[in-house]
């Protein structure tokens, strides 16, 4: 059972404007748990950073309740706030003349004191968190010798030497690229899983989010904030209304979002697995709409995973055709297909 490190009652996010309170977020209600990783979705401007500021304790609430580990989150000192949760911002941090060693256990200053002297113990816990993000063979090199995923790590790995319950990241995949990106998603969900820590982080990359968030939280203007496993966000619409804009549509088969492309013809498939998920991704970036939900004369048997295995092109009046690639299939699916009527288009 998940045990709840946060919890968010009627929570009221925003800041003082020109003679008026600026409202971004209300009624925010949550609770963020042990051991999971959550991610913050939204567009730009609609008030991610405020929210992550608020969680963090950076700047007030306008009302409401944000309690962690059951006490309010005012009540802390800034020293305990410390010792509590730790943040890891997005911007890249140009420090020079620090060893990687260095940097990382900087953040056992709660404990030390900013120029206070590391333990034995102070020691142990920074080389755990060394092992933990998987960083020992940088451990000596100079923070400004990094790439930008390893200075990212470093970064990490220095708020688990923290020792907090709570990890706040602000875009943390911001300036990495694609294969960075996953590794850091993945890390972070490790990390979330064998630390028990309460992991919570902003993201742009919705595809890595829906596939490795325990939790998401999808922020607009018009809902405010809608939380809930990717899952259950699939099944209820809710990815559907978040992301409803033109050129880019749910898939409900995936799980995740596709181009949406403007269909001039459909076919049936028949199949399951990756070959299965090959064809109609090639079937549908060309303009045919294929699954199999869709009801057509003329289908294609995508067959199983064997690689030995053809694709068969059904064809009404004709003999089934044995086809070896999907580059031939498209020659022969648009030798045969007919259009959409008008109507169904």
């Amino acid at each position: 059972m998940n045990t709840e490190t946060i919890h968010i009652e009627n929570l009221s996010i925003g800041y003082p404007g020109k003679g008026e309170v600026k409202v971004v977020a209300s009624g925010i209600c949550a609770g963020i748990n042990r051991g999971e990783l959550t991610c913050l979705l939204g567009a730009n401007g609609v008030g991610k950073s405020t929210l992550l500021r608020t969680l963090s304790a950076f700047q007030p609430k306008l009302g409401g309740e944000i309690r962690i580990l059951g006490k309010e989150i005012e009540k802390y000192t800034d020293k305990q706030m410390s010792r509590v949760i730790s943040v890891v911002l997005t911007e890249k941090c140009d420090i020079r003349n620090m060893s990687v060693t260095e940097l990382i256990g900087l953040g056992r200053s709660p404990y030390t004191g900013f120029w206070g002297t590391l333990s034995r113990e102070d020691q142990e816990v920074v080389e755990k968190s060394i092992n933990l993000v998987g960083i020992g063979h940088l451990q000596h090199r100079m923070v400004h010798t990094l790439s930008d995923g390893e200075r990212q790590k470093v970064m990490i790995a220095k708020a688990l030497a923290q020792e907090t319950p709570v990890i706040y990241l602000d875009e943390p995949t911001a300036f990495l690229d694609f294969p960075s990106k996953v590794e850091m998603m993945q890390l972070l969900h490790h990390l979330s899983r064998q630390t028990g820590k309460t992991i919570f982080l902003s993201t742009h990359d919705l595809e890595l989010a829906l596939q490795i968030a325990d939790k998401i939280w999808l922020m607009d203007k018009v809902n405010g904030v809608t939380i809930g496993t990717p899952e259950d966000l699939s099944l209820n619409g809710s990815l559907s209304r978040f992301f409803a804009r033109k050129g880019i549509a749910f898939d409900l088969e995936t799980g995740l979002f596709r181009v949406d492309n403007e269909y001039t013809s459909q076919i049936r498939l028949v199949g399951h697995g990756q070959k299965y998920a090959m064809v109609r991704k090639a079937l549908q970036r060309n303009g045919i709409l294929a699954s199999r939900n869709v009801e057509s004369d003329m289908y294609i048997e995508t067959g199983d995973l064997r690689a030995d295995r053809p694709f068969v092109l059904y064809i009404p009046s004709c003999e089934p055709l044995a086809i070896r690639s999907i580059e031939e299939l498209l020659e022969k699916v648009r030798e045969h297909i007919r259009p959409l009527p008008p109507a169904d288009k």
